[in-house]
């Protein structure tokens, strides 16, 4: 083998170990503050202010993250990560604190995309990750909070922090009771502002009907004189929409005692369904009051009807008539 061959080799393993260790390749090395700094990761670095940055000035030297596919440079005031796909972002403070709590790269988050951004309001602050963006508000936020995959889409239609539920005050976690009354019906709750939450369910034949497959949805907790809390839920399949109350023991005793004031406790703090129809309202204020009227109790245990008011907006507004009610036990 000659001399150039041989060199040509050891050239072509020095870039495929490059690559394999994941270090950021582009400017020069440089020393700062005693540890060296290179590549990409510098290249951000000096684009945020070096040293007069909030990282000031590393305290370790560049290293492979430990799925061998970037690269990491951490900082007085926080860090920069790295991988070919992603580029060089620097994460610091609350985000960059729930980030680490989570995992780093390796939990479910990912690597950062993008740079931290400033929220319209001003104040708080988001940035993206491969699994979902985290979100930061100095008041409002209970720390830093990342919102993805199904319960991030109906957060963004709602507005994001700018919208009906606010800034997220939790991660996302497990719960049993979403989209159904059973301990069986588990899915996803994440919590936001004013004791609204965001669900999420993969379907199960004992839940609610909407969520006899995936479904989403949303909970305010209502804490009125006749109702405790309000959920929709919306199929994702075919697009059916549902609204379940639980009434406190005043309302199954008295709620139909007023049905414009039923009605007002029922949406206290839940946002009415999207672009509902005058139809669907007037069904579902009817079944409401179907069900507050005849909400008996039942020999043994419970009350007719169950411990929800299961509000259906496929159902046909039909006239008012109590021996209707009756026939079809509100489920008309």
């Amino acid at each position: 083998m000659g001399r150039r061959t041989r060199a040509a080799l050891l050239l072509a393993a020095g870039l495929v170990g490059s690559l394999i260790t994941g270090t950021s390749p582009a400017a020069a090395d440089e020393s700062v503050c005693g540890h060296v700094v290179r590549g990409e990761i510098l290249d951000k670095y000096k684009e945020l202010g070096g040293q007069n940055s909030p990282l000031g000035c590393p305290t370790t030297p560049e290293h492979t993250t430990p799925d061998g596919r970037g690269a990491y440079t951490h900082f007085q005031g926080g860090s920069i990560y790295w991988t070919a796909s992603t580029g060089a972002h620097p994460v610091w403070g609350t985000i960059r604190d729930s980030w680490a709590g989570q995992g780093w790269e390796r939990g479910k988050l990912g690597y950062p995309v993008g740079d931290e951004l400033k929220n319209p309001d001003g104040q708080g602050v988001r940035q993206q990750f491969q699994g979902g963006t985290y979100y930061w508000h100095p008041t409002k936020s209970n720390g830093a909070h990342a919102v993805g995959g199904r319960i991030g889409q109906l957060w963004g239609q709602w507005g994001h922090e700018g919208g009906r539920f606010g800034y997220p005050v939790t991660g996302e976690y497990d719960a049993v009771k979403v989209g159904g009354n059973l301990s069986e019906n588990t899915g996803v709750r994440q919590r936001f502002q004013n004791d609204r939450f965001l669900l999420w369910s993969a379907g199960q034949t004992s839940a609610f009907e909407t969520c006899h497959s995936e479904c989403v949805g949303y909970l305010g907790v209502t804490n009125q004189p006749w109702v405790k809390q309000t959920e929709v839920y919306t199929n994702l399949a075919n697009g059916k929409r549902s609204v379940h109350v639980t009434p406190t023991e005043a309302g199954f005793k008295d709620a139909d005692d007023d049905l414009q004031e039923n009605w007002r406790q029922v949406w206290a703090n839940t946002p009415l369904f999207p672009n509902a129809t005058q139809t669907e309202i007037n069904s579902v204020s009817k079944q409401l009051y179907c069900h507050a009227a005849f909400a008996f109790p039942k020999p043994g245990d419970g009350r007719f009807g169950g411990p929800t008011w299961d509000l259906e907006t496929w159902r046909a507004d039909i006239p008012w008539d109590s021996g209707e009610a009756l026939r079809t036990q509100c489920n008309w």
